[in-house]
């Protein structure tokens, strides 16, 4: 079975699925994760704020963000640790081609967000993103 890692750009939590502004891409990343865990599919994200040692740990995704304007490549794809894609979250289909998924694991279905102000946690973090 293939594994799946993706780096983030650094995000003030470990989803980026906090604040007032839900960005509709992390949260279909996050959906995409949790089903892929659910059905026993290594997959594991990675944020450069909370993980940053694994930034430097792993070869290929040190050597990217070394490189010019590395950064800005965020976020990273590797299937079996190898880097495939970059720049952007690859999509369902992708991630299915990537994986050797059955094609209706990862279908797209509407997904409603409430979202609602928090309050500040006290970390001086803005918009309630802690």
């Amino acid at each position: 079975m293939k594994k799946l890692q993706i780096f983030e750009p650094a995000m003030c939590c470990s989803t980026g699925l906090c604040g007032v502004g839900v960005n509709p891409e992390l949260l279909r990343i996050s959906t995409v994760f949790s089903t892929l865990q659910k059905n026993g599919i290594s997959a594991e994200r990675f944020n450069l704020n909370s993980a940053p040692q694994q930034f430097v740990t792993n070869q290929p995704v040190n050597t990217l963000i070394q490189s010019e304007n590395g950064v800005e490549k965020l976020p990273a794809t590797l299937v079996d640790g190898e880097i495939v894609l970059t720049g952007r979250y690859p999509t369902n289909k992708e991630l299915i081609s990537f994986l050797d998924l059955p094609a209706g694991l990862l279908a797209t279905q509407p997904v409603k967000v409430k979202v609602t102000q928090k309050k500040s946690g006290g970390c001086n973090c803005k918009g309630g993103c802690c």
